[in-house]
């Protein structure tokens, strides 16, 4: 199974709030589609993406306090279910969420399936999770 490590609060918005898209400066996913475990960085979002810590909650056992606590941990996993470039979405080949950024690679999420934390040490870029033990949990919970 692979994991990417999102930083907080947007981990918590792809698992609890809707964020079905993840924006990076290069496509991280390549050719890749399939489930994907969704980790909370260890590193919080920068003082510049503070409005979204005030969006409501919408589903989910999480307190609004809470959205920040949880890291080193992953907390879900999602379907990648494709990616485009911010350009395919002004020529209309993609119907862009509202989380998508202009001059970004869309990284398209579905079905989020929370799950109770698992401890992980996160990595850049979407990579394969080797322990054992983590994957017979992940498997577990799906």
């Amino acid at each position: 199974m692979r994991v990417i490590t999102i930083r907080q609060p947007w981990a918590w918005a792809i698992i609890y709030s809707g964020k079905d898209v993840e924006n990076r400066s290069r496509n991280i996913a390549g050719d890749y589609r399939g489930p994907v475990a969704i980790h909370a960085g260890l590193v919080g979002a920068s003082p510049t993406d503070s409005a979204w810590l005030n969006a409501p909650l919408t589903d989910g056992p999480m307190r609004h306090a809470d959205r920040l606590s949880v890291r080193g941990q992953i907390i879900g996993v999602v379907d990648l279910v494709g990616t485009h470039h911010w350009s395919d979405c002004l020529d209309g080949a993609f119907g862009c969420s509202p989380w998508a950024l202009s001059d970004c690679w869309h990284i398209a999420l579905a079905n989020p399936r929370p799950i109770d934390p698992i401890p992980y040490k996160g990595a850049l870029g979407l990579t394969t999770i080797a322990d054992p033990v983590v994957l017979g949990r992940l498997r577990a919970t799906l």
